[in-house]
């Protein structure tokens, strides 16, 4: 009878010896490609850096509430209304930076009468699509007496954590950054008595 004879070859592991070494030489240098990507880069001090806010309390002769830019130029801290005068913060005074995040409810009257009119208790539903989330940037800072006051800013989504960056890559020495999602939703009514 005619037979065949298999003759075994030795089996090769593809992650044994070499292909071991050369697999984790590939995952390293593909995390530190990764890592270089996702690196800072450095904050240029001579570049100007504004951002749309709301100042909501602090500064010294600015109404409340109000819409304007936010601005870093050169040394200081500019906050500019449009058609009157800025108010100026030296950034070496610049003592802490904080950001937080925040939600409000919006829709207005409108929305109210909505949530009234949905039927089976749908108004819950509509509450759940009516807020809108932003942040909100603490800076405090000292004046030329020795005096600590405090601003508080309305910014987009995102926006507050930009402008944190920006001030800690020109110098704030003070470096805290507090993030706290919000349960409860506030609103404010001033009554005069």
């Amino acid at each position: 009878m005619n037979g065949f004879c298999v003759t075994a070859s030795p089996r090769r592991d593809h992650f044994s010896g070499r292909g071991l070494i050369r697999a984790w030489a590939l995952l390293f240098c593909c995390c530190t490609y990764a890592l270089a990507q996702s690196a800072t880069h450095p904050v240029n001090a001579n570049v100007p850096f504004s951002v749309p806010v709301t100042h909501l309390l602090g500064l010294e002769n600015t109404k409340n509430n109000c819409n304007g830019t936010l601005s870093i130029q050169d040394s200081a801290l500019l906050f500019q209304q449009r058609g009157k005068p800025g108010a100026k913060i030296e950034i070496a005074s610049v003592r802490d930076v904080f950001v937080g995040g925040e939600s409000k409810q919006v829709g207005g009257l409108p929305m109210k009468l909505g949530k009234a009119a949905a039927p089976y208790g749908g108004g819950r539903v509509v509450s759940l699509f009516a807020h809108k989330k932003y942040d909100t940037l603490t800076v405090e800072y000292a004046d030329g007496d020795g005096g600590i006051h405090g601003i508080v800013f309305q910014l987009k989504k995102g926006e507050g954590e930009r402008v944190w960056q920006e001030l800690v890559g020109r110098g704030v020495s003070a470096i805290v950054l507090e993030k706290q999602p919000t349960k409860a939703t506030v609103e404010v009514t001033h009554a005069s008595k």
